[in-house]
């Protein structure tokens, strides 16, 4: 940052930070038992500085007032008085949530300063949080992940943020400028008539960008370094790195980001446990009240005798485990006190019931009044019931009637009861001998997902007519695939297993556990599994629009337009370097292809096809596996010694790209001399032949980012796998190309693109840019 901080003005930050939402929880506590609220702290200790109240295990004064780690400092020099973690004024809490474990903060910006590296020239360095900020081991805090922002802002820079202890990336973004153009250049006067435009909120890459800590931790380390080759970022050079809460920023407040003012501080969100100096229980599934509280319960939290504690794995100081405390449904108060849940009384709450209500502990009774019946939870839901006087003939009428028909259905009734039995029973052979047992340990022990996702044979039977030829979508290389219509009306994709052997069910069994962990949306969504049958079923989301392969190699001359194969390559790229990079445990693909690249109705990307995917431990550089793949994307390194790693999954997105470029079929093309496409194509890109190779169409719809988008793919086919870049990187490069190609073309006029036709084809592409 070069010694400069982040700027914005002061009455917007303190109205981002100081702003504190009401929870639902919040409004229900003001129905609670009396009119007077349960208390928050403990008795003869200070629970408010300011506007901030101090809930218990937080506190101010005395060491008693607050568990170890908890303590907070009340300045009383600012008006009104401010808040701090600890006993120093860096921090200052604005806000403490008790139902969600998290403290609102504002935090200082981070501070840089300039190293220099033989491989990048000058980078900046700088950390977030540590003990230097009161955010050390002895502290109960890890930044709330999935709830804060790495945001960049500058011309040509990368930005990285990783731990302290491994250097391992946590994410990155890049920001790229017109040479023309400032990084702050915002049109004003459009994005104050329509400031929802995506254009003027959010940063995507061109002038500043900002992506999401999906990783919590006390401290975190950041890296800033020029992405344009050979330039180093100088002192005269302006850039803005900081982390801060989702939302805050906005892509109008960049040109005050680059001014610089030193001292401003950012809203962030903290998270935060209690540490137990014994451990937890681990039982199958929650518990109420004590159960799950730690043996120490008497001398640490959750005193509420209608609470519950929940682990986490995370560990604070010499703590064994770390846990939250929340009240029971229907209880409401603080949860770290002696009788801090209150019950609720429910019959407060306006639009609660709308008939005769009973609060009860924990819940609550409506009902309609006597001689009404209905609906008592909407709004004249309880109509006056008509009066009736049945005679006895109608009595002996549905008793015999109700005799006659058990003498006739009791029969099929029992008939019915004892192959129900044996079919349980064949479905129970099944799910045994289709490892269903297997899935559930592959699924991180949680027994819930496997059961959430079961789909019965029955409902699978009548989506697809029986499992009709006609449904036959096609067959991959793991099983034949058929179109289904679920009793919901929803259609889905169900893919059945080829072989009935081992191996066959293990890699159906590797996909479920694969594919339920996983939440992308440019990766096709797992719906549920059939283990009923001797062949194993899994249910997909329905992609209707067919594979890039078919899109890509159809007969006429012009295919898909070379905008969409772009962002096609971007999507897929995410994809990838989210199973890499994203997931507790990495993820290699092992057979990517332009096959099992699903398009749907708005050609957006869907990676499919996980049978041959493989978990790699993030301790692990890779596996020695059985090879398996396609032969033309197959990685040659991969191929020769048999050793896995997420390199090889690159080597086959490179196929891709040429194969996007060229609209040529990487298994069965040979060029006249007897070359593969990827051969043939790195020879013709070395050689300043390019042009020659690529599809016509790419050459009259591309412009200069053709030949980015030919050198990246010539990096990830290097024969060595090291050469290569991973995924992330390669990602965040096609990130930076599409969207300096879509602000480009949002600006072009037609005689524009006339002229950067001709441009095109006058310029050498291949040829001394090499």
């Amino acid at each position: 940052m070069h010694g400069r901080t982040v700027t914005v003005a002061r009455q917007l930050l303190v109205a981002a930070i100081a702003a504190t939402l009401v929870s639902s929880s919040e409004l229900l506590a003001a129905a609670a038992a009396g009119d007077q609220g349960p208390p928050i702290g403990l008795q003869g200790c200070k629970t408010t500085c300011g506007n901030v109240r101090v809930p218990y295990p937080f506190g101010i004064g005395p060491s008693g007032c607050y568990l170890p780690g908890f303590d907070l400092t009340c300045d009383t020099s600012h008006i009104p008085p401010q808040l701090f973690i600890g006993n120093g004024t860096l921090l200052q809490v604005t806000h403490i949530s008790l139902d969600n474990s998290t403290v609102r903060l504002c935090s200082p910006a981070i501070d840089t300063t300039k190293h220099f590296s033989f491989k990048w020239g000058y980078i900046h360095k700088g950390t977030w949080g540590g003990s230097q900020w009161g955010l050390g081991d002895s502290r109960p805090y890890v930044l709330a992940k999935a709830r804060n922002e790495l945001i960049l802002s500058g011309c040509h820079v990368f930005a990285e943020l990783l731990t302290t202890d491994s250097d391992q990336i946590i994410n990155s973004c890049g920001s790229v400028c017109n040479d023309d153009e400032t990084a702050t250049d915002v049109d004003e006067e459009y994005c104050s008539v329509h400031p929802r435009n995506p254009h003027c909120r959010k940063c995507s890459g061109i002038g500043c960008c900002q992506v999401p800590v999906p990783v919590g931790r006390a401290s975190y380390k950041v890296m800033v370094k020029s992405i344009r080759n050979a330039v180093p970022i100088i002192s005269d050079d302006p850039f803005t790195v900081l982390i801060a809460e989702q939302g805050w920023f906005n892509k109008n407040v960049t040109t005050e980001l680059m001014s610089g003012a030193d001292g401003t501080t950012v809203p962030v969100m903290l998270a935060w446990m209690v540490g137990s100096m014994v451990a937890l229980p681990r039982p199958n599934k929650t518990r109420d009240g004590n159960e799950t509280c730690p043996s120490d319960l008497g001398t640490t939290i959750c005193h509420s005798s209608h609470s519950s504690c929940t682990s986490h794995n995370s560990r604070f100081s010499n703590h064994t485990i770390s846990y939250t405390c929340r009240c029971w449904d229907g209880y409401q108060g603080n949860q770290y006190l002696p009788d801090g849940c209150q019950d609720i009384n429910e019959c407060n709450i306006p639009n609660k019931c709308y008939g005769s209500c009973t609060n009860i502990p924990g819940s609550y009774l409506c009902e309609c009044p006597p001689g009404t019946s209905g609906n008592p939870y909407t709004r004249s839901g309880c109509v006056k019931q008509q009066e009736s006087h049945p005679g006895l003939s109608i009595g002996l009428g549905i008793v015999s009637g109700a005799m006659l028909l058990f003498l006739i259905l009791g029969p099929t009734f029992i008939i019915r009861k004892v192959k129900k039995r044996r079919k349980k029973k064949l479905r129970e052979k099944f799910f045994k001998q289709n490892r269903g047992q297997l899935l559930q340990q592959l699924v991180c022990q949680r027994s819930d997902i496997a059961e959430r996702m079961i789909v019965t044979l029955e409902e699978l039977e009548k989506a697809t007519n029986n499992f009709d030829i006609s449904r036959k979508l096609g067959g991959g290389g793991h099983g034949i695939v058929y179109k289904g219509i679920l009793s919901n009306l929803d259609v889905v994709a169900i893919k059945k297993s080829k072989i009935v052997i081992q191996k066959e069910i293990d890699e159906f069994i590797n996909e479920v556990a694969i594919l339920s962990q996983v939440n992308h949306i440019n990766i096709v969504k797992l719906l549920g599994c059939c283990l009923e049958t001797e062949v194993p079923l899994l249910v997909y989301e329905f992609i209707p629009n067919g594979t890039l392969h078919s899109h890509l190699h159809v007969r006429s001359p012009v295919s898909l337009h070379w905008i969409d194969r772009l962002r096609v390559a971007v999507e897929t790229a995410r994809a990838l370097a989210y199973l890499h990079s994203f997931v507790s445990t990495p993820i290699i693909h092992r057979d990517i292809k332009s096959h099992n690249i699903l398009l749907n109705d708005n050609l957006i990307a869907k990676l499919s096809d996980f049978g041959a995917s493989r978990y790699i431990p993030v301790d692990q550089t890779g596996a020695d596996t059985t090879v398996q793949g396609t032969f033309g994307y197959l990685d040659p390194m991969y191929y020769r010694t048999g050793h896995l790693t997420e390199k090889s999954d690159v080597y086959s997105f490179g196929v891709i790209l040429i194969e996007l470029l060229t609209r040529k079929k990487p298994v069965s093309y040979r060029s006249p001399e007897g070359y593969g496409l990827v051969c043939h194509f790195v020879t013709m890109l070395s050689g300043g032949l390019l042009y020659h190779i690529l599809d016509p169409q790419v050459t009259k719809e591309g412009a200069g980012e053709v030949v980015d988008i030919a050198l990246l793919a010539a990096i990830c086919v290097k024969i060595v796998s090291e050469d290569r870049p991973t995924m992330r990187q390669v990602e965040m490069t096609l990130e930076s190309i599409y969207a300096a190609k879509e602000y480009a073309s949002s600006d072009m006029t037609d005689d524009d693109s006339e002229e950067n036709y001709v441009q095109l084809n006058d310029q050498p592409i291949g040829g001394t840019q090499m």
